[in-house]
């Protein structure tokens, strides 16, 4: 089936973001105007635990899953192998995995409105982490910001290839949209390495 293939066209491939982009608008929309009263700051707390949630969840999906779970591995090494490729998750695989593993647990172990809250606070995670992944392959670095995050994220693709070939004992920076984690968890890249990924052959930007 043409809807559960990685490699989108361009066509899937934003209506992808639009997706998430509608289904957090409605959530936000909801909380807003339908949302109890009194407790505005009980739920956007909720909301940023979310997001919060989701920059820890970035990491360890891109570090133990893409990286150590087949399929999974498998298809990401594709994005590496071929990393201008629009090649992403299938929205009816991710959307209903967000139901079942974030909105439905949080609905159980507290009420509705905070699972709404919950969720959407994931779900901007995600779209910021969409965004910036697509920007550090697809955009001119035009601001020191992309140029920062490009340049992170060069060293995680180019510490894959040293890897492989031997040069260097790990991997380096899971995160994408945030590398705080990399820094708590030992995964930033380290000095004596440093030198020698920026040795390696060119890569794309």
């Amino acid at each position: 089936m043409t809807t559960l293939k990685l490699e989108h066209g361009p066509w899937a491939y934003w209506a992808d973001f639009a997706v998430y982009l509608g289904v957090a608008a409605g959530l936000a929309a909801l909380l807003g105007w339908q949302g109890p009263p009194g407790r505005g700051l009980h739920l956007l707390g909720f909301m940023v635990l979310g997001l919060v949630f989701w920059t820890l969840a970035e990491y360890a999906l891109h570090r133990w899953v893409l990286h150590g779970v087949a399929p999974f591995s498998r298809w990401h090494a594709e994005h590496h192998h071929r990393p201008m490729a629009l090649i992403a998750t299938p929205t009816v695989l991710t959307l209903p995995a967000f139901v079942v593993v974030v909105f439905l647990p949080v609905w159980w172990l507290g009420d509705f409105w905070q699972a709404c809250a919950f969720s959407l606070g994931v779900l901007a995670g995600f779209q910021i982490y969409a965004f910036s992944h697509h920007a550090v392959h697809h955009w001119r670095a035009d601001s020191a910001w992309l140029k920062s995050l490009k340049r992170w994220h060069a060293i995680h693709h180019r510490a894959l290839h040293a890897h492989r070939s031997g040069l260097a004992p790990e991997l380096s920076c899971y995160g994408v949209s945030v590398p705080l984690w990399d820094h708590l968890l030992g995964s930033a890249p380290r000095p004596q390495t440093r030198a020698l990924r920026q040795r390696l052959r060119p890569w794309w930007f």
